[in-house]
């Protein structure tokens, strides 16, 4: 297998909306962001071995060039499923249990990681609310030697606390938006006055080097430790908002391929901006047509390279 420069863990499965199934997890949002920008990717999942849903991921993973080494097949689960209900104000989703992805098979994970010679992983939380996928998740993470990148996607749950402060000693980078900076503010205890601050004793708490935070409209800092801002942007105005789903995600892949690519760090997370504030203009976590990608693409691979 050819070499990779970013790993993706966790969760790939199928939105149930009201007017048809569309592939979604924000690991897999990630992965084809990633690959369809021009950074080799390894996805590393599980779907059901022969069923309709499974076959949409494979689908989705070939439009947008994403190989399918490190989709396992499971026998006897089906491929996730959530159902999204529509309702006034927003989406309700409903995230349904024991699914293939809640079994990534540790030892098939290993080898396929270890033949990609990656230079960066990335892990999310909710990848990690069965017992097997999350001990298959940390033994792949904790020892990684290269950038460990989370992306916290908190729910509701007795154990989120603890999940999200596990998560949080494995990383080296942290990707954060406004809620769930407030949420962490809350569950440790942490009573500094900005932004900031908070950053500050959260990175100090879980040792971590650095940590972007998304503000939605307000745009984004990125931070090292002890609370310094190393740059910030302002928000990009999308003059058509479809819906805002898998905006972050759209943010954190272009982070990850500028990093796989070695661009220029500032110039990439501004970039990463105004590819999330496009990702609003159209329905879904992803363009229908994986050629939108092309220009953005294009703009990534144009950036100065890293000093």
């Amino acid at each position: 297998m050819p070499q990779t420069s970013v790993v993706v863990l966790g969760e790939a499965l199928v939105d149930e909306f009201h007017d048809g199934p569309v592939a979604g997890g924000a690991p897999f949002n990630v992965a084809r962001s990633v690959a369809g920008l021009g950074a080799p990717t390894l996805f590393i999942s599980r779907i059901g071995a022969n069923d309709d849903n499974g076959r949409i991921v494979l689908e989705s993973a070939r439009r947008y060039g994403l190989g399918e080494a490190g989709l396992q097949r499971d026998a006897g689960r089906a491929t996730g499923r959530v159902s999204v209900h529509e309702q006034a104000g927003g989406h309700r989703f409903e995230i349904h249990g024991d699914a293939a992805w809640d079994h990534i098979d540790a030892t098939a994970a290993r080898l396929q990681l270890s033949e990609a010679n990656a230079a960066l992983i990335y892990f999310g939380s909710l990848a990690q609310r069965h017992a097997i996928s999350r001990a298959t998740l940390r033994a792949l993470v904790k020892p990684f030697a290269g950038t460990r990148l989370l992306d916290l996607n908190l729910r509701p749950g007795g154990d989120a606390r603890l999940l999200a402060a596990e998560s949080l000693m494995l990383a080296d980078w942290v990707k954060l938006n406004d809620e769930e900076l407030a949420q962490l503010t809350g569950w440790f205890d942490i009573d500094a006055q900005d932004d900031a601050g908070r950053v500050a004793t959260l990175m100090a708490r879980f040792a971590l080097q650095r940590l972007v935070l998304t503000l939605g409209a307000g745009g984004w800092r990125f931070y090292a430790p002890g609370g310094e801002l190393l740059a910030q942007g302002a928000g990009v105005a999308q003059p058509r908002v479809v819906d805002t789903v898998g905006a972050g995600d759209a943010f954190t892949a272009l982070l990850l391929a500028g990093l796989a690519l070695k661009r220029d760090l500032h110039a990439t997370l501004a970039l990463a901006n105004r590819y999330a504030s496009f990702i609003c203009g159209v329905r879904g976590p992803l363009p229908a047509d994986p050629l939108a990608l092309q220009p953005w693409r294009t703009a990534l691979h144009a950036l100065p390279p890293s000093c």
